[in-house]
């Protein structure tokens, strides 16, 4: 197989690069809504707040217009991150209950 193209293998490289740092942000953002889980727990609170949820992708699509990307995909990713969150939380009341 050839070589591939300096600029497709810059823009791949770039590409790499930038799903290198949402992996890294992911992790960070899961530690933090890990400790907000284990807070709602100790506080009695249930796990999922779908006012805060709404304010959020709310937000959300703002920023991604904003930004030049598509609401509704920004609006998908968001709701799966938090889908995934509250399933946390509710790990965590169950264990803490």
């Amino acid at each position: 197989m050839s070589a591939p193209d300096p600029e497709l293998a810059r823009l791949r490289g770039s590409i790499d690069n930038l799903d290198s740092a949402l992996v890294c942000l992911l992790a960070e953002r899961f530690k933090i809504t890990q400790r907000v889980g284990e807070l709602k727990a100790e506080l009695g609170l249930p796990p999922a707040d779908p006012q805060r949820e709404a304010q959020q992708i709310e937000r959300l699509r703002r920023l991604a217009d904003e930004a030049n990307l598509d609401p509704e995909f920004a609006e998908k990713f968001l709701t799966f991150i938090v889908s995934e969150v509250v399933r946390h939380h509710e790990r965590i009341a169950r264990s803490a209950g």
